[in-house]
């Protein structure tokens, strides 16, 4: 379980997070939904320990991110992250980029991380595409060779950081649909995304942030077809009109 209680986070002056609470149970989709700038990208950053926390505490089965006795390299590892771009080592190949981390961070052979690579980028639909570099690939491609490089590291959790905003409209579904599959395998799933519809139908919850605060959270149909909240109705009747 990931739990986060009363978590505060600023830039500065700028208060980003002011106060979050959630519970991120196993197995479980949450999406957060929010106009840019509401912290829901900021808050994924904190979850993996990326960004500090000025108030509050964030627990990864039990584990404090933020305690200063942390291992976060080893929790990590618990923690996969894909970002809105692929990061790919461009000089490497596919298949090479996605067993780098299991050999350096793993310290497994070259073989094992050579067929752990092969496994998930089959499993994300690249199995014919291990000899090819990141630039030859669409940018579809490079979003599942992302996807495929986080979950070689084996994690209990996956964290989606807006991963079609820069995609052409044309290859959404293909990255989409890998997120569906990996919820139907049982994933834990934390998906920041603008795409209500997918936030509807594939997530479990919803979790609608508004200037750095959790407006409104709940089952994900209800949030979408029936929001309590006026801020949550205005949001959603601007961004599905």
């Amino acid at each position: 379980m990931i739990e986060i209680h009363n978590v505060h986070k600023a830039f500065g002056s700028l208060k980003v997070i002011r106060g979050v609470d959630l519970e991120i149970k196993k197995g479980e989709v949450l999406c957060l939904i929010g106009a840019s700038g509401s912290g829901k990208s900021t808050l994924l950053q904190c979850v993996n320990g990326l960004e500090p926390i000025q108030q509050g505490e964030i627990q990864v089965d039990g584990i404090s991110v933020h305690a200063k006795d942390t291992n976060l390299n080893k929790l990590r590892q618990k923690l996969g992250i894909v970002f809105q771009q692929y990061n790919a080592f461009p000089h490497l190949t596919a298949l090479e980029n996605v067993a780098l981390a299991p050999r350096v961070v793993k310290r497994i052979s070259k073989a094992e991380a050579r067929a752990l690579a092969s496994k998930h980028l089959k499993h994300v639909g690249l199995g014919d595409k291990e000899d090819v570099f990141p630039s030859r690939l669409s940018g579809g491609q490079q979003q599942r060779l992302a996807i495929a490089r986080a979950l070689a590291m084996e994690p209990s959790y996956m964290l989606f950081d807006e991963v079609t905003s820069a995609l052409d409209p044309e290859l959404v579904g293909e990255v989409l649909d890998t997120l569906r599959m990996l919820k139907s395998e049982g994933m834990t799933m934390v998906v920041v995304t603008h795409d209500i519809v997918f936030a509807r139908e594939t997530g479990d919850r919803i979790a609608f942030f508004k200037d750095g605060r959790i407006c409104e959270v709940g089952e994900a149909w209800q949030v979408v077809n029936a929001p309590r909240e006026e801020h949550t109705r205005q949001f959603l009747k601007r961004v599905l009109a």
